[in-house]
């Protein structure tokens, strides 16, 4: 069963709310949960999120490493260096895409929203790699556009 999205953490003096997400791969066998921000959400037409999600576009967000925690299924992630330094890691049982790890930004992961299990709370605020994007996808929303990443 899952837990409330919503929960109340207390550092310190300081009272704040932060949402816990939980989700899981497509064969269930790794859970995970991010108690923390999903921040800078976009949508990414790149080559490389089109093929690595076999989608017109991958949405993604970003996520502190260390809101990030395995909850089961830790030998089940392997990890494909897509570029130098760009580390995607995924389900070596089913191929669910789980999260990118990056070695000039170790304190930040790139997070696509698709195995959520619960409801993110937010949405896509732009789009990036435009130019690259799929010649069969018509982007249909009016949220900005960029050909790069910027």
């Amino acid at each position: 069963m899952l837990v409330a999205c919503a929960l109340l953490q207390v550092i310190g003096k300081d009272r704040r709310a932060v949402v816990a997400h939980q989700g899981s791969c497509l064969c269930g066998g790794v859970r995970y949960e991010i108690n923390g921000e999903l921040t800078d959400v976009l949508n990414c037409h790149c080559s490389m999120c089109r093929k690595l999600h076999a989608s017109a576009f991958r949405t993604r967000a970003r996520v502190r490493a260390q809101d990030w925690a395995t909850l089961q299924g830790h030998a089940l992630i392997r990890f494909y260096e897509s570029s130098p330094g760009e580390h995607k890691s995924f389900c070596s049982n089913c191929g669910s895409s789980l999260y990118t790890r990056f070695d000039r930004f170790p304190d930040i992961l790139g997070f696509p929203l698709g195995t959520l299990d619960t409801d993110p709370g937010v949405k896509a605020a732009r789009h990036v790699f435009v130019g690259s994007k799929a010649p069969w996808h018509d982007i249909q929303d009016d949220l900005p556009q960029s050909q790069e990443y910027d």
